[in-house]
């Protein structure tokens, strides 16, 4: 598979500093790093982006997660891995993730199960995140960016 064009982040440097300014707001807000890897990697199985499939887990293994965790996160729903305030989280990010999938896109049941872990401060960084990773997602998806490759 041949590589499309740069990453549109790299081609132009305003949009790679607004992408890492809303992920510096997001991972600054209180949310531990390892719920906000979890849903980025959710959000990339999900939209299939390789780049991201491939470098999360290896951040997050680098940061000490387990390899059970990161085996099962595309399975979450049926392992015991994770916290039920993972678990609402990872819901969260796969319905913010699939937005067209369904006539009500993001349920109250799945917000409010996030709100219970979460306060609002807390839920606009697990937002900001799974929003940022799908605009990385498309990015690396529509431009056909390689695993592996380091920019």
């Amino acid at each position: 598979m041949a590589t499309r064009m740069s990453n549109p982040a790299m081609v132009l440097p305003d949009a790679m500093k607004a992408l890492h300014a809303l992920n510096k707001a997001a991972e600054n807000a209180g949310v531990s790093q390892t719920t906000l890897q979890l849903v980025q990697l959710r959000a990339s199985q999900i939209n299939g982006c390789s780049v991201c499939v491939d470098q999360h887990p290896r951040f997050m293994k680098q940061a000490g997660e387990t390899d059970e965790r990161l085996m099962a996160v595309a399975a979450w729903r049926d392992t015991p891995y994770f916290t039920d305030a993972e678990r609402a989280a990872l819901a969260l990010a796969e319905a913010v993730t699939r937005l067209a999938d369904r006539p009500d896109p993001v349920p109250d049941d799945v917000w409010q199960d996030a709100a219970k872990h979460y306060d609002d401060q807390a839920l606009a960084a697990l937002l900001v995140s799974i929003s940022t990773i799908n605009v990385w997602n498309r990015l690396n998806v529509a431009t056909k960016q390689q695993a592996g490759v380091r920019w």
